[in-house]
Formats: C-alpha cells, sequence, structure tokens
C-alpha cells in the first residue's frame, strides 16, 4: 500500500512571488529609483522569496520584511498603519517589541489580495523613498494578476 502524501495549501506560490519581485523591480528601473530590494511573505509571515538588485543596502531585507510584517500583522498597508498612529509612540514601540523587531510602519509593506479579496500575502519594498518603493510593490502584485491591498489613511 501507498503512503499518504500530504502537501501544505500555498495561497500564494512561490511562481507568484517571483513575478510580483520581477515587476516590481522593473517599476523600479522604470522610475530610476535607487536599487531596491523585495520581499514576499506568505499569510503566516514566513519568507516566500526576497531579491535584492546589486548596490541595494545590506540592511533593506530586514527592512523590507519588516514593511510587510507591518501590513500582515495589522492587516492594512505599513504606510497606513504609520499614518494612523502618529504620536502613538508607545503603542508603535510595544508591536515591535512584540514582533520582535519585525514591524516597520512606512510605506512599502502592501498585502496581497485574491480575487475573492482575501489575504493571501504581503510585500515589502526597501531602497528609495516609501512612497516610490510602495508604487513598486502595487505595481508588482498588479503584475502578477493580483489586488494589492491598499486603504485610506
Amino acid at each position: 500500500m501507498a503512503a499518504d502524501v500530504f502537501s501544505i495549501k500555498t495561497t500564494l506560490p512561490l511562481d507568484k512571488a517571483r513575478a510580483i519581485i520581477t515587476a516590481a523591480l522593473a517599476e523600479g528601473r522604470r522610475q530610476s529609483l535607487q536599487p531596491l530590494t523585495v520581499v514576499v511573505l506568505d499569510t503566516g509571515g514566513h519568507l516566500i522569496s526576497m531579491d535584492r538588485e546589486d548596490g541595494s543596502g545590506i540592511v533593506r531585507a530586514e527592512v523590507a520584511r519588516g514593511k510587510a510584517a507591518a501590513a500582515l500583522g495589522i492587516g492594512i498597508s505599513s504606510g497606513t498603519v504609520g499614518a494612523r498612529n502618529k504620536g502613538r509612540d508607545a503603542f508603535l514601540a510595544g508591536v515591535a517589541a512584540a514582533s520582535d523587531g519585525r514591524f516597520i510602519p512606512v510605506g512599502g509593506g502592501v498585502l496581497v489580495l485574491d480575487e475573492q479579496r482575501q489575504i493571501i500575502g504581503a510585500v515589502g519594498a526597501s531602497g528609495d523613498a516609501s512612497d516610490a518603493d510602495e508604487a513598486c510593490v502595487v505595481a508588482g502584485i498588479r503584475a502578477a494578476g493580483y489586488e494589492p491591498g491598499l486603504d485610506a489613511a
């Protein structure tokens, strides 16, 4: 008798994560931005894929991951997290501590939504100004056929 084979359900597959990254980096080049690092996380906050352009700073991967984690952890884009909590430094510091420092509430972290508008992951980018990082992430998510989880501040 053959042994049962189990697999983990993947909601944001590797090929789509790589497509998001490729398109986000291409948008950065189109805009002549500083070198970017782009990270894609699954809904559990685990790394699916990451790419760093030549010349991107050595801490950019952690910053990009922290932006994506902030979006996942609160359920809104990382820029909105920061905007809604201006002046609430103790709260932001507390969330950063609770997440072992994996929480960066500035623009550049965006949720990835499927066709039912369910969160299936998050993308974070770091390398240029936060709004430029976010624009690249949004372009990448859309290019891969998903909807970015954007929200009003």
